[in-house]
């Protein structure tokens, strides 16, 4: 087993994680990454990428897991996973022992007084403009798109089917429903 290895493949990831905020904005870093250290050509790094992305789980995990079993076993996919999870578990724990700390401040409780309704906000947004997205066509509300959201509804929180199998089932209904 080699140490020096596998401290470089922790650092690397480490500074991944520190230096993007996941999904498709690690994709550069990761690149430069992957190439600086001569671990991969651009063919093999986008061919990790388009992997990494079909795999259920986070985009840097899924990289962390492929590159690090690449360049050192399991060993380097224990390792680039634990160096990518770094920064966030760091992150957390400063938070918890900060806001654990301070919990009975009324800065604090002011504070997350504002963060709660941004943060409810934010969801909000989103959620209707995913519903923009996918509810509507051609300037209309699309019936049988609705009906999809509504089934699906019905198979994930009453029938308490899986979601994989419950994606097999929409990915049918909009075949025929939606063409």
């Amino acid at each position: 087993m080699n140490i020096a290895l596998l401290a470089e493949l922790y650092w690397t990831y480490v500074k991944i994680g520190f230096t993007s905020f996941g999904g498709i904005s690690m994709i550069p870093v990761l690149s430069n990454e992957m190439l600086t250290h001569g671990w991969m050509n651009m063919q093999e790094i986008n061919d990790i990428i388009a992997i990494a992305e079909m795999t259920p789980g986070p985009l840097g995990t899924n990289c962390a897991s492929f590159v690090g079993t690449r360049i050192a076993g399991l060993m380097g996919c224990i390792i680039a996973n634990l160096g990518v999870l770094t920064p966030t578990l760091t992150l957390t724990l400063i938070s918890a022992f900060f806001l654990e700390k301070f919990k009975n401040s009324h800065i604090l409780q002011n504070m997350m007084t504002g963060i709660r309704p941004a943060a409810c906000a934010l969801i909000a947004v989103t959620i209707l403009s995913l519903s923009q997205e996918n509810y509507m066509w051609n300037g209309s509300l699309s019936i049988p798109a609705v009906a999809v959201g509504v089934i699906d509804y019905v198979l994930l929180s009453v029938l308490k089917l899986p979601i994989p199998l419950t994606i097999l089932i929409s990915a049918t209904m909009g075949l025929f429903l939606l063409r």
